[in-house]
């Protein structure tokens, strides 16, 4: 039996992690952690926590792992380079799985975006469109920043150079070196995430829309259980998945 403990809880992954854990025989939640608790006092009852809080308190949560030992997957987003290089360090301590989204299948879209870049070839432009629920923080999504991060790799571009967050004005003829990236916010949308790949005559794309929260608790589960029997180290979900 893997315990897990859940930070975040009250909040919308956070309940249905709570709610999804309740179907896999394998999990047991011991700890449920939320704003004002103290995750310090009930993290040796866990094997591994997941965490869902905000972008803030992952950097703690992190090296509070580290010192116990405790196995770690990370869904927060939004992460400055530095919160980025402090929560990193601890992969030298514990395993860990940090994915800008755990449904399956994103993760199909990521491995097909690369294909499709790679098939495509420096023909076609890119451009990267997301949507999320008028009550997310932060945008691009981190989705929507793994896909292009994916694309500047095939293309072998420096993604701070080549990102276009949107377009105003006479900004002029669009480069081939560019990556358009765009960010949608309204109603209740859980998550959408298109990936265009632009020709003169033709245009293909690739969309994963996400209706239920479910689908990225159930990943969330899956990679706790697959995280717990690895070595130190900085996972994905391509990992957990068997995608590399």
């Amino acid at each position: 039996m893997t315990r897990v403990i859940i930070t975040g809880a009250k909040g919308r992954m956070g309940q249905a992690l709570v709610a999804c854990a309740k179907n896999f025989r394998q999990l047991e939640v011991v700890g449920q952690i939320d704003t004002g608790d103290d995750l310090a006092a009930v993290i040796d009852k866990g094997d591994v926590v997941i965490d869902f809080s905000t972008h803030t308190a992952t950097v703690e949560v992190a090296a509070l792992c580290a010192r116990h030992g405790k196995a770690l997957v990370i869904g927060t987003t939004g992460h400055t380079d530095t919160d980025t290089f402090e929560i990193t360090k601890s992969r030298a301590k514990i395993s860990i799985v940090w994915a800008s989204n755990f449904s399956t299948g994103v993760n199909t879209l990521f491995w097909l975006t690369r294909k499709a870049a790679e098939i495509l070839g420096p023909d076609f432009d890119l451009e990267v469109v997301e949507m999320h629920h008028r009550l997310k923080r932060d945008a691009p999504s981190g989705t929507a920043k793994t896909l292009a991060e994916i694309l500047a790799d095939v293309r072998q571009l420096r993604l701070a150079e080549a990102a276009r967050h949107g377009r105003s004005g006479i900004v002029g003829e669009r480069k081939p070196s560019e990556i358009g990236i765009h960010s949608l916010r309204g109603g209740d949308v859980v998550g959408d995430h298109t990936v265009v790949f632009a020709n003169t005559g033709e245009r293909v794309e690739l969309t994963h829309k996400a209706s239920s929260r479910d689908t990225f608790a159930n990943g969330a589960l899956r990679a706790a259980l697959w995280v717990v029997n690895q070595k130190p180290g900085l996972y994905d979900m391509q990992d957990v998945l068997g995608l590399k």
